[in-house]
């Protein structure tokens, strides 16, 4: 094993659900009930979010994917009862197939009214679910230096993540149109890389400093060092629809930071690239998901995205056992196989022809394993 350990990789994750009137299968502002309820079981592990229609839920710390799954498995299985007897019903997708923001109520909370103040229609017209990952670290210099090189593998396990192909009732053309609706904030988006984690913290200063930002949560990037904890947190990702997509997504992200943090004990690095070069990749992903192309940068070329996730999956193979991986990381062949959360939407609908149909899918596949 040589003189590194992986104890440090744990995993905390975050998932925002849709609360949905079973009836007529709308986004329903539920005014906080569900989290009001959950709170008396689950504690803080769930909280409101901007829009009455979303839940976000988080995990403890967990010190491996065996820990996450059985966190995430028991999250989706209280908001699920809670929301039942309460008459809803709750589902994983990244945009809801036709609901119309104009009609959802946001939030009252000091800081929600700070953002829609600010933000104005981009933030109002922002009813987006996400998936957000933790992957603890020794320190924030290690985070930093992993963050860097790990923004290159944003856009394939994007492509897998992609779960929002409908918008306001529209078959959009993307596999995830979630962060096209994302990318009107500001400081959206694939991040620089940072020379050190004190250039980060200079330039997050700055921003406070000039009033841009109140504090480093207002950074909303697909990947960031969190402010608070050690940890690196990967955000790039629509909420995947069922348990297994989500976990399989976590080991994959989890991973991947064991990887380049074993080559840098080695003293070896992985290439830094460009945003600009990691972006037209992150937008191949959110049109057509894993049935394009992406650039695989050191060829020059462009490649077949599947096989890009094979290759990455090889790449992170020395790891897995160690990090207790192997059977979950196993998953992404099935995802691959199965098509992503997108594809099976986009399946249904072809079939059915119907939203509702769509969304009656989603709701099913909630607690599916």
């Amino acid at each position: 094993m040589g003189s590194y350990s992986f104890k440090h990789f744990t995993l905390g994750v975050e998932e925002e659900y849709m609360v949905i009137d079973p009836h007529t299968r709308e986004l329903k502002s539920h005014e906080q009930r569900i989290v009001q309820e959950g709170q008396k079981i689950i504690k803080d592990k769930v909280k409101a979010e901007m829009h009455q229609a979303v839940v976000e839920v988080g995990t403890d710390i967990c010190a491996n994917v065996d820990e996450a799954y059985k966190d995430v498995l028991t999250l989706r299985g209280t908001i699920a009862k809670i929301a039942g007897d309460l008459g809803l019903s709750i589902g994983a997708s990244g945009t809801h197939p036709f609901s119309h923001w104009e009609s959802q109520l946001i939030t009252d909370h000091v800081r929600y009214n700070q953002i829609v103040n600010e933000l104005q229609e981009a933030a109002r017209s922002n009813l987006i679910f996400g998936l957000h990952v933790h992957v603890g670290m020794e320190d924030r210099k290690m985070a930093i230096h992993i963050a860097n090189s790990a923004r290159y593998f944003l856009p394939h396990v994007y492509a897998l993540s992609t779960n929002s192909p409908f918008w306001e009732g529209r078959q959009t053309g993307y596999k995830s149109f979630r962060t096209k609706v994302f990318d009107k904030f500001p400081r959206t988006g694939i991040p620089d890389y940072f020379e050190s984690i004190e250039a980060y913290d200079n330039y997050v200063n700055l921003l406070i400093k000039t009033n841009c930002i109140d504090n480093a949560k207002k950074i909303w990037w697909d990947l960031r060092v969190h402010p608070f904890f050690n940890t690196v947190e990967f955000r790039i990702c629509d909420v995947p629809m069922n348990v297994m997509d989500t976990i399989a997504i976590a080991a994959l992200f989890q991973a991947i930071c064991a990887k380049l943090y074993k080559l840098r004990v080695k003293n070896m690095n992985f290439m830094l690239y460009q945003r600009a070069l990691i972006n037209e990749n992150k937008w191949r992903a959110s049109r057509y998901g894993i049935d394009g192309t992406l650039i695989d940068f050191g060829k020059e070329t462009e490649v077949n995205t599947r096989l890009l996730i094979y290759e990455l999956l090889d790449f992170v193979d020395d790891v897995v056992d160690e990090l207790g991986s192997r059977h979950v990381i196993q998953h992404v062949h099935k995802m691959l196989e199965h098509g992503t959360g997108a594809d099976r939407q986009l399946a249904v609908y072809k079939e059915t022809n119907s939203l509702t149909s769509v969304v009656d899918y989603i709701t099913g596949q909630f607690l599916a394993v």
